[in-house]
């Protein structure tokens, strides 16, 4: 899986890839009967990877909606399982931005048991940016202007 920033009409986006690092421990109510992760419970784990990479971009998901009106309901996901997490398991979820236009936004999260390495799970999620009455908006730059290359006015 490649981690790069991309923006589509923005090719001089920062070279170096943004990333969050969390973790988050393995509960009783995360797994089966034999102690292994349900496996719609990777997804929730993307969930707080994206929330928590949101927060360290300074703003958070709910500033996003109540501040600025905009909304990143899930469009796509994937995953693929590499090794299955177990019950009082440390997961290290590691998400990055894959890309990034104006008007969505892909996030790609890699999940590793935080004592040995082991890679769990990689994944992503592509989120278009919706008003309320969902509509697509086209704000990326403004609310994330850092990660988009300054525009040069002419004349």
């Amino acid at each position: 899986m490649k981690w790069l920033l991309m923006t589509r009409n923005h090719p001089a986006a920062p070279s170096t890839p943004i990333t969050n690092v969390t973790t988050v421990r393995v509960t009783y109510r995360d797994t089966d009967r034999m102690g292994h992760v349900y496996y719609a419970n990777y997804l929730v784990w993307f969930e707080i990877g994206r929330t928590e990479m949101l927060r360290d971009l300074g703003m958070t998901y709910r500033e996003w909606e109540d501040t600025h009106g905009v909304y990143l309901p899930v469009a796509s996901c994937w995953i693929d399982y590499h090794k299955g997490a177990l019950y009082d398991d440390v997961v290290r979820i590691e998400t990055r931005i894959a890309a990034l236009t104006r008007a969505s936004i892909t996030f790609e999260y890699r999940l590793l048991n935080d004592a040995t390495g082991e890679l769990l799970a990689t994944g992503g999620t592509r989120h278009p940016f919706l008003s309320k009455d969902g509509r697509v908006l086209r704000v990326a730059n403004k609310i994330l202007p850092g990660l988009f290359a300054p525009t040069h006015q002419r004349g």
